[in-house]
């Protein structure tokens, strides 16, 4: 059954319950953080499709990018014994909620629509609760990208980097020129967003599960840490004075303009790119992190939905997960936030050359093993272990703390519950 007839389903049974005397319309409240243009005209498409289909949609939406604030508000409401039909939730934060026992089953969709076989299987299952799927997933960035102007390379006699060492030889030609060879914001997100996939390339995809998801205290100790923050202590070197506390768009901004030549950045990016006009593989190069084209670390905006009271709730629920997982919402949804579809079967004909770069690479990196959720982005570990890794690996961007000293502190916080 696809998600049209699964639709024309629900509404009968929406139909039947009016006849039978039922007197509330269906319903969806749902908290969110897409507030910024691409995002707001993203979900009006959502909002439209469930109209559409007799179901009203409620909006809770709460500024503020990384999710804090509504992370916070949806604590609030669930506390109070009022949760919304969905929230934007992601990572491991879906089985933390599942734990509380207020999550709904969507199982009624999901297996209907054959999720299963829509979804790389790593994805399947982070939206799933104890083998039920309790979440609808959005979407797919890509966090281990290199942003890189050419113009810049060219200016400095340097070539795009692909490995490591080759990165490092760019760098030291585009300071040499007199120009910054790394834009980067200095925010501890920021710099785990630079410091996972520096592991990533340095140490490739066991041994970032093993330390940044697993947090195995012998990955964490051993070599292939130490050198992964002797790499990052080099990095630092390229990243200009005024770093600190600049928001990652401006760092973007400053590969755009020409003033520096590379930025580590998920593919949100790319935004600001196609804002100023520029064209990829023309006016910027959309570059696996180095050491890491093989990989592929992910972040997923999913939709996670609360145990609702009414029938007519339950019912609309589904139609909303139905909506989210269709081809055409996926197709929109990520034309206009610049990732990718996360289910199979999305035509590919109106994303541009970064876009089918990601694509192949998601498809190639879940069949081997490669496809690693993202430190940075809240997929890889819980709340309070995430919390206190960023910190230690702020502390080194910002400090003058040995390598040495960086491994035994972040694997004394990865021990943080």
């Amino acid at each position: 059954m696809n998600h049209k007839a699964l639709s024309a389903c629900v509404l009968a049974a929406f139909a039947a319950g009016a006849a039978a005397g039922a007197t509330a319309a269906p319903e969806v409240e749902v908290l969110h953080y897409w507030t910024s243009g691409g995002e707001a005209r993203s979900v009006a498409e959502l909002k439209k499709s469930l109209t559409a289909k007799g179901v009203t949609w409620k909006d809770f939406a709460v500024a503020g990018g990384s999710g804090e604030n509504a992370s916070t508000a949806l604590k609030a409401r669930v506390i109070s014994g009022s949760a919304p039909s969905a929230a934007q939730v992601k990572g491991p934060a879906i089985q933390e909620w599942g734990k509380e026992g207020v999550l709904a089953n969507i199982d009624a969709v999901a297996v209907a629509e054959k999720w299963d076989s829509l979804l790389p299987p790593t994805v399947a299952a982070i939206m799933k609760y104890k083998g039920n799927y309790v979440a609808a997933p959005v979407n797919v960035h890509r966090v281990n990208w290199l942003w890189v102007n050419p113009a810049v390379l060219k200016k400095a006699g340097a070539t795009a980097p692909a490995t490591m060492d080759e990165f490092f030889a760019a760098a030291d030609k585009i300071k040499a020129a007199g120009m910054i060879a790394v834009a980067h914001g200095g925010m501890p997100w920021q710099d785990t967003t630079i410091f996972e996939s520096v592991a990533l390339g340095v140490g490739g995809p066991e041994f970032y599960k093993k330390a940044l998801v697993q947090l195995d205290q012998a990955a964490l100790t051993g070599p292939v840490m130490l050198k992964t923050f002797d790499a990052l202590g080099r990095i630092k070197t390229y990243i200009d004075r005024d770093a600190a506390g600049r928001d990652w768009n401006l760092a973007t901004a400053m590969v755009i303009n020409g003033k520096a030549g590379m930025q580590f950045m998920g593919d949100w990016a790319k935004g600001e790119f196609a804002a100023a006009g520029k064209k990829p593989g023309v006016d910027y190069l959309c570059l696996p992190a180095p050491g890491t084209a093989k990989a592929y670390t992910f972040n997923i905006d999913s939709m996670l939905m609360f145990k609702k009271a009414k029938a007519e709730d339950q019912k609309s629920q589904l139609l909303l997960a139905s909506a989210i997982m269709s081809p055409e919402f996926q197709e929109v949804f990520n034309l206009n936030k610049g990732s990718i579809p996360v289910r199979s079967g999305v035509s590919k004909a109106k994303f541009d050359s970064c876009a089918l770069q990601s694509m192949a690479d998601l498809e190639s990196s879940s069949k081997s093993g490669a496809l690693v959720p993202s430190l940075s982005a809240s997929m890889a570990v819980g709340t309070a272990a995430q919390g206190a890794i960023m910190d230690v690996i702020a502390r080194f961007m910002n400090s003058k703390m040995s390598s040495q000293d960086a491994v035994a502190a972040l694997a004394k916080a990865a021990k943080t519950k």
